[in-house]
């Protein structure tokens, strides 16, 4: 049977609650191999797994336990190996990446933030940033409301101010709440937001992070700043080359 990994920590790792259950329909016993200093938190892996609440829930419960006794590497939701042997055999291959990633990572945590403008208030500030805006507009006022093609060039102007204040405020915002991690992870583009990231935080400086956002809010209202976290440190594994060999990385436990 395939076998589901929920995240890698040192072997020294206190043991985990012996009831603990993790993905699947029962919940399936959760339990750990070891290979050296190393130490994988795994379950047999359940037939047809897709990432339900459920289990997108258990995922992230069984991490939570995990990471309440020190420090654990998270593997992302479906992460799958073809069998045990597998996951032993790239503990040990990739044994002193994961021992630096276990020190770098130790007492962090991850913060995401996402960033989306206010329309009336974000169309509001270009319109009065930019002389050829008001100009465009003021004209077509005078005109009535101006002419289809006078109305399609102010559409234009607007978007194109919008675009190019989209990727200054994104810079903005992190430039704003960086100094206040230990790393940031740009994370996908994707339609709606001019910035994700993802920031990798002391516990200890947890409170400092979230007033540095605040802050953000509050120096440029036309922005809606969303944060999601405390998380397990995802985006600082390197989840690429230092998944279990044969895994196949699905959403985020902690999306959302």
């Amino acid at each position: 049977m395939s076998t589901y990994v929920y995240g890698i920590t040192a072997a020294a790792h206190p043991a985990l609650p012996e009831d603990l259950a993790g993905v699947g329909d029962p919940p399936l016993p959760v339990r750990v191999l070891t290979a050296g200093e190393l130490a994988a938190v795994v379950s047999d892996a359940p037939e047809g797994l897709r990432p339900k609440r459920r289990d997108l829930l258990a995922h992230q419960n069984v991490l939570g336990a995990a990471g309440a006794e020190g420090c654990v590497l998270p593997m992302r939701f479906g992460s799958v190996a073809p069998d045990d042997e597998s996951v032993t055999s790239v503990l040990t291959e990739r044994a002193e990446h994961y021992k630096e990633r276990l020190r770098a990572l130790d007492g962090k945590v991850e913060y995401n933030v996402k960033g989306s403008h206010v329309e009336e208030a974000v169309l509001h500030r270009v319109m009065s940033e930019n002389p050829e805006i008001r100009a465009q507009a003021e004209a077509n006022r005078q005109a009535g409301g101006g002419t289809y093609e006078d109305k399609i060039r102010l559409g234009e102007l607007v978007a194109a101010a919008v675009k190019a204040r989209e990727a200054e405020d994104g810079d903005l915002v992190v430039r704003a709440i960086e100094p206040h991690a230990a790393a940031v992870s740009a994370g996908p583009e994707s339609t709606g937001w001019l910035v994700n990231a993802s920031f990798l935080v002391d516990r200890d400086e947890a409170a400092g992070f979230l007033e540095a956002v605040e802050q953000a809010r509050k120096d440029m209202p036309h922005l809606e700043l969303r944060v999601n976290g405390p998380l397990p440190p995802y985006s600082f594994v390197e989840p690429g080359p230092a998944e279990p060999a044969g895994s196949a990385a699905g959403a985020d436990a902690g999306a959302e």
